[in-house]
Order: structure tokens, then sequence, then C-alpha cells
């Protein structure tokens, strides 16, 4: 685990606010040397701290308005091909690995309640799926945040 001081803290902040801020602009706003925001970047890149880029897509601009949590119950001896056929769903936004009653927290992203459908049974289709459950997103009271992690 890696330990953050201060300027780490700051440059991560900073980059939750804005996500395509560059090198120079994150140095000219937090008051640091661009060599210094450049090295702490690679660092915190380098040991997994800071994840890949992605373009943080609403799935209701591009026809997927719709948004389910469908957990699911894996044969374990056949775990890493369902991780790879999983993958190949594209509606699949995210698989977690959970602890409970289920072994899969999927989140997938739907034009409607037919298209839900369509997924979860390519879903069952996946190599060790056992059992499925479905649960609709009605509303996101809470987006995805980190910056309050970092204070």
């Amino acid at each position: 685990m890696t330990t953050l001081d201060g300027t780490d803290r700051r440059i991560l902040v900073a980059l939750d606010r804005d996500p395509r801020a560059t090198v120079a602009q994150l140095a000219m706003d937090l008051g640091l040397a661009r060599g210094t925001v450049h090295s702490r970047l690679e660092k915190l890149a380098g040991d997994g701290t800071l994840r890949l880029n992605s373009t943080r897509l609403d799935p209701a601009r591009v026809g997927l308005p719709m948004r389910a949590l469908v957990t699911a119950s894996v044969e374990q001896s056949e775990f890493d091909g369902m991780v790879e056929d999983v993958s190949r769903i594209p509606e699949v936004v995210e698989c977690l690995g959970i602890s409970g009653d289920s072994d899969l927290m999927i989140q997938i992203a739907a034009r409607d309640a037919d298209h839900v459908y369509d997924i979860t049974q390519r879903i069952m289709s996946c190599r060790g799926i056992r059992r499925t459950s479905t649960s609709i997103v009605l509303r996101e009271l809470l987006a995805y945040r980190t910056e309050h992690l970092l204070r």
C-alpha cells in the first residue's frame, strides 16, 4: 500500500475535480513545479494508486439509460472462464467479486427492461454462472466518489 503525502493528496484531489487537467495546469493551480507533478503522477500510476484514465461516460447519453445490478453465484472451478465470458458482454460496465450469498456483483447498462432481460440471459450463459438475481437501479443517490478519502 502506498503512503500518500500532502502533495500526492492535493494532486489527486485536483484530478478528481478535473480528470482532464494537464500537468501544466495542475502545477499552476497547485503552485508546484511541473516536474514535481509529472514525477508524482508517474509514481502514483506506476504503483497502481492512480487508475488508468477512463472517459466518464454517462451510458444514458449513448442510449443506455437503465442500470441494473446483477448478483451471481459461480462454480469456482469455472471462475477464470466466467470472467473472460462476462468481459465480452459490452453492456457490463463493472464486475466485482463479493462475499456473502453471491460471488459477483455485475453492473450493467441497458436500453430498457427487455434489454436488461437479454443481458442477464447472456450472463447466465457464461461459463460457471449458476444463478443470478437482478435489481434495477431506480436513482443514483451518490455518484462514485473518492475525493473525501483524501482528506
